[in-house]
């Protein structure tokens, strides 16, 4: 039978020095909630050693947002909530969830997690674990690393008979010069918890329950030392959190260079986490891509886009200024520069979206070209119809939004407006300036214009001149 293991996130902090409503575990970066990575490498953890095991979130400050949020992952029916009613320190909290989750007694180990360090990932827990597998006699493993500002960290003091955690506020002026200090993360037997943890005090300076007191010299306790400090870069600030983005985008964007995704400036592109891009792209310099947007292939992407939630096929162009959002790009089509996809786009391969266009919720077949200055709304175009300069589907009355249908082979002159709903057949001609009515038949011809009248002599009534 395999191992049991209750992982327990603490998550009920007020985020206070960030000066914002929502939790802290909620803040994002890169895309993502802080907590979203830390249950996602939880998750692998279990994976990879093939555990029985449960998630509970600790909850508190707004706890509603929490639990609703964890409701929208898909490793929401893993993981359960408990509320730590009041902050007391991080015994308090893993108290709280043994109250509210009383079956976490039952699991053979206790993993403690700290809900806003993103940068964690599964190895660091499977090194705690494989550490503490090693050595059956051993009671707890804590994270330890070596800083050189160790200010607001616990710290780690070695002895001959075994070693303990001393609070910052705690510490002695000696102790706190040591640059070794605690993570907040740990991997303890679950029967240790249940024999010590009731018995923690808070007789100490902050007037809280610390779990660094079930690690003391007097337990069969032991230190973890890694040698990188940034899995365990915790978020208090939003300097920290810009901190942290940093370092996730740069390592995200280091990945795709060794898997052939060519960058121009590496240092001046922002991505989400969950972006992917594939081999032969090329991203030049200040370009902004969010959400889940896949880039496919040998893709061009120009400075100034803004690509949200899209899905770019492959050998397509998205050039300069472009902002593409909850699209689908199909192959070889070439947007911009300086156009706007709306939400519910999805043009053709071969098509053409050219400079101060927007479409919005239409479907363009291949080839379509709509090559300036127009706007496309609740549209459906057949393949290789030529859109001309400033045509507007006019779908929205003041109440409702209509539908313009567009067949195949067809010629929309400059200047036309359509007033929806309205369907033109394919292989017609629309001739520019017109404001389009009625349906038009496959091959009809339409036009709309009112008379044009030329009055001689008349101009100088209209032209204003300077007094000399």
């Amino acid at each position: 039978m395999s191992d049991s293991i209750g992982i327990v996130i603490l998550a009920a902090g007020k985020g206070t020095r960030m000066k914002t409503e929502t939790p802290k575990a909620l803040m994002r970066t890169a895309g993502r909630p802080l907590l979203h990575y830390v249950l996602d490498e939880a998750n692998k953890f279990v994976n990879q050693f093939q555990l029985r095991a449960e998630i509970g979130v600790v909850v508190g400050h707004k706890k509603e947002l929490i639990e609703a949020w964890l409701k929208t992952i898909s490793l929401s029916e893993n993981v359960k909530t408990a509320w730590q009613k009041e902050q007391n320190g991080t015994a308090d909290a893993l108290k709280a969830c043994f109250l509210d989750l009383p079956h976490f007694w039952d699991f053979d180990y206790t993993l403690v997690a700290c809900a806003d360090t993103p940068m964690i990932s599964a190895f660091e827990f499977q090194e705690l674990f494989s550490h503490l597998k090693k050595y059956p006699n051993l009671v707890g493993v804590a994270a330890t690393f070596e800083t050189l500002h160790p200010k607001g960290y616990g710290r780690i003091v070695r002895g001959s008979n075994g070693f303990r955690i001393v609070e910052e506020k705690d510490a002695t002026e000696d102790e706190r010069k040591i640059n070794e200090v605690n993570s907040g993360f740990y991997i303890l037997k679950t029967s240790h918890l249940k024999d010590f943890l009731s018995g923690i005090t808070n007789q100490n300076k902050a007037g809280e329950f610390y779990l660094t007191d079930l690690f003391q010299n007097h337990f069969n306790v032991k230190p973890i030392k890694f040698s990188s400090e940034a899995p365990f870069l915790g978020i208090n600030t939003m300097e920290q959190l810009a901190e942290v983005t940093r370092l996730l985008n740069e390592k995200k964007i280091k990945t795709l260079m060794l898997n052939g995704v060519e960058f121009l400036n590496p240092q001046s592109i922002y991505l989400d986490y969950d972006v992917t891009i594939e081999a032969g792209s090329i991203i030049y310099p200040n370009v902004t891509l969010t959400g889940h947007t896949h880039i496919g292939e040998k893709v061009l992407i120009e400075s100034g886009a803004f690509i949200k939630n899209s899905i770019i096929r492959s050998h397509s162009q998205i050039l300069a200024h472009s902002y593409v959002e909850e699209a689908v790009v199909q192959e070889k089509a070439v947007i911009g520069p300086m156009a706007r996809l709306r939400p519910g786009s999805d043009i053709g391969p071969d098509s053409k979206i050219g400079n101060f266009v927007e479409v919005k919720k239409s479907k363009l077949a291949k080839g379509v070209k709509v090559s300036h200055l127009s706007y496309i709304g609740d549209a459906e175009i057949g393949e290789n119809t030529n859109i001309g300069c400033g045509f507007i589907t006019c779908n929205y009355d003041g109440v409702h939004k209509h539908k313009t249908k567009i067949g195949s082979n067809s010629f929309i002159g400059s200047d036309c407006q359509a007033i929806a709903p309205i369907e033109i057949g394919s292989d017609a001609f629309l001739a520019a300036g017109s404001t389009i009515t009625k349906n038009v038949p496959d091959g009809g011809f339409g036009i709309g214009r009112s008379q044009f009248v030329v009055k001689e002599e008349a101009a100088k009534r209209f032209i204003k001149t300077k007094k000399s």
